[in-house]
């Protein structure tokens, strides 16, 4: 009898248990799905660890939504351009199905400026990119979806010229789908240790944040969320 009432015990204890709750702890199709698309900047390149870059230092902040109500992916690859984001990332995209995103692309873009591309040709491509990108997003997934500019690196000749046409070209993309730009170009202007080229010994074009830079960038996309 005395067995027969420890077991009677324990099954009690066991079927109690939240593990055999009928009830989910967790309701993931109630979540909202946080998706970082684009290139470095949003991997963290840069930081250190890569995990202070902006985009985990943005999930972590609960600016998207909750931590606890937030589902994250990152897709962010380094050395990506917008034509890499239409043709890679954009599949990924239909797949994980995001609410929000915030997306960082076109440095490698221009990039080929200084391999001796057109500069014309670049922009021009980059623009019909970033269309195809944010008709993928806004328009057949209805996500939110939010885009940094670029800020200019004065070691790099010409960037003070190209960057802020660069920037138009964004904005207005940007504007025809309703989409919110993230204008690091001004929060970084004329401010210093943002970026690692700042720092002494630095390869002279070393032209990602610093964990300080990151950390203005998810600054300037919370601002906007």
């Amino acid at each position: 009898m005395k067995r027969l009432n420890t077991l009677l015990f324990v099954l009690i204890i066991l079927t109690s248990s939240p593990l055999y709750s009928a009830e989910l702890p967790w309701q993931f199709d109630q979540h909202t799905r946080f998706m970082v698309m684009g290139d470095s900047l949003g991997s963290g390149y840069g930081a250190v660890p890569q995990t202070k870059g902006y985009a985990y230092q943005l999930y972590r902040s609960g600016s998207v939504n909750k931590l606890t109500n937030t589902l994250f992916c990152n897709a962010s690859v380094i050395g990506v351009t917008s034509a890499d984001v239409l043709a890679h990332q954009i599949q990924q995209a239909y797949v994980f199905k995001p609410d929000v995103v915030t997306l960082t692309v076109g440095g490698n873009d221009l990039a080929k400026i200084l391999e001796g591309f057109d500069v014309n040709t670049v922009l021009s491509e980059f623009q019909n990119n970033l269309i195809s990108i944010l008709h993928h997003l806004v328009i057949n997934m209805e996500a939110t979806v939010y885009i940094a500019n670029l800020y200019v690196i004065d070691e790099i000749p010409g960037a003070d010229t190209i960057i802020p046409v660069f920037n138009q070209i964004v904005a207005g993309v940007a504007g025809t789908y309703g989409v919110a730009v993230a204008d690091i170009y001004s929060q970084f202007l004329g401010r210093e240790g943002l970026l690692l080229i700042d720092r002494q010994g630095a390869l002279p074009l070393e032209i990602h944040p610093t964990n300080a830079g990151h950390t203005v960038i998810a600054k300037t996309f919370a601002d906007l969320m």
